[in-house]
């Protein structure tokens, strides 16, 4: 069995162990409430899989994960653990919005492109930030992105309650609209908006750059061994600054999308944790894009059944941001023994 492989399936391996776990505990805690856990996840299999209403749900959750994920495993793969990607599709949003009402009267095809490029572009620029800041100034790039999560959330509070915001919404601050002859609307067929079809894109774009070049390559002994990388003369600076741009580009392309297919307009909507969900979702699948995909879709599955458990069994919404909590838990837990599980018929690596 090759190295590759067997990493590959140690990786696999540790996920759904992870889950499982994560799945008995989180039914233990049910049984002490007095619930059937069994019971319980035939009911979240409903809510996310269960009926073409809710695969529909779960797929309209997983669009923006996909692109939030890969705002987090892009810059892991250089060696940067980026966790602002919740500010990302903030200011992406908030990018859409502008560049949208800038290109009014144009053509929607060029607005369209135009609103892209704007969101995609802020959020690159949000989260190129921190890394240049990590490598020029030495500042550590998971708390500035943090931070930054909450200067982008305020930031946003802060136009639409005055610079940019429609006064004739008034149950909540709402930005300028984008024009309606602007909007993208849902995938022919389906009620899930063309999100889905650019995270699963991206997703597979990422996987050709990252797995398949020899950028890729470059980019995997960058986030493996920095002093290899400055032996070997990569330009580590400049990959670390593009990798966390490529990041930011995807989050802001979630963003974007929640404004062009979904909501119209920047306003509070945009602030409701698929950022910091994607963490969940890129360290589930430990950095690999094509194993966001599923994972996107099961994490989407999950708090798409939210609304069905409250019915059911009266528990808070939160009860599914409790088991994803707990998964996240175990799989960072699960990480001391990455490269150290020994498969069948294989030997461990030696240190």
């Amino acid at each position: 069995m090759s190295f590759g492989l067997r990493r590959g399936l140690e990786a696999t391996g540790l996920t759904v162990a992870s889950i499982v776990a994560a799945l008995i505990l989180f039914g233990i805690f049910l049984a002490l409430n007095g619930l059937d856990p069994l019971e319980v996840y035939r009911i979240i299999y409903l809510g996310a899989f269960g009926t073409r209403f809710s695969i529909e749900t779960t797929l309209t959750q997983a669009a923006p994960l996909m692109l939030t994920a890969l705002c987090v495993a892009i810059p892991a793969r250089a060696g940067l653990l980026v966790i602002g990607g919740e500010g990302a599709l903030v200011i992406g949003g908030i990018g859409a919005v502008l560049a949208g009402v800038a290109c009014a009267g144009a053509p929607p095809l060029l607005a369209d492109l135009a609103i892209l490029i704007g969101g995609s572009a802020a959020g690159a620029a949000w989260v190129a930030f921190p890394a240049a800041l990590r490598q020029f100034r030495g500042v550590n790039e998971t708390i500035s992105t943090l931070l930054l999560n909450y200067i982008a959330i305020a930031l946003l509070n802060h136009l639409v309650s005055g610079p940019i915001r429609d006064f004739s919404q008034t149950l909540k601050p709402t930005s300028w609209p984008i024009p309606t002859a602007f909007m993208i609307g849902d995938i022919p067929g389906m009620s899930v908006h063309w999100g889905l079809v650019y995270g699963i894109v991206a997703c597979l774009l990422a996987y050709v750059a990252l797995c398949r070049t020899s950028f890729g390559f470059s980019v995997d002994i960058l986030g493996g061994n920095l002093r290899a990388a400055q032996m070997a003369g990569l330009p580590v600076t400049a990959l670390a600054l593009v990798t966390a741009a490529l990041g930011g580009v995807a989050a802001g392309l979630a963003g974007t999308m929640e404004v062009l297919a979904v909501h119209g307009a920047a306003s509070t909507s945009l602030v409701v944790g698929y950022g910091y969900a994607g963490i969940l979702v890129a360290f589930l699948a430990r950095q690999n894009p094509i194993g966001i995909i599923f994972v996107a879709l099961l994490v989407g599955g999950i708090s798409a059944s939210g609304g069905l458990l409250q019915r059911r069994f009266d528990l808070p919404d939160a009860a599914t941001t409790v088991l994803e909590g707990g998964i996240f838990l175990i799989v960072l837990a699960s990480n001391t023994l990455y490269g150290r599980v020994r498969l069948p018929g294989t030997r461990l690596a030696r240190p």
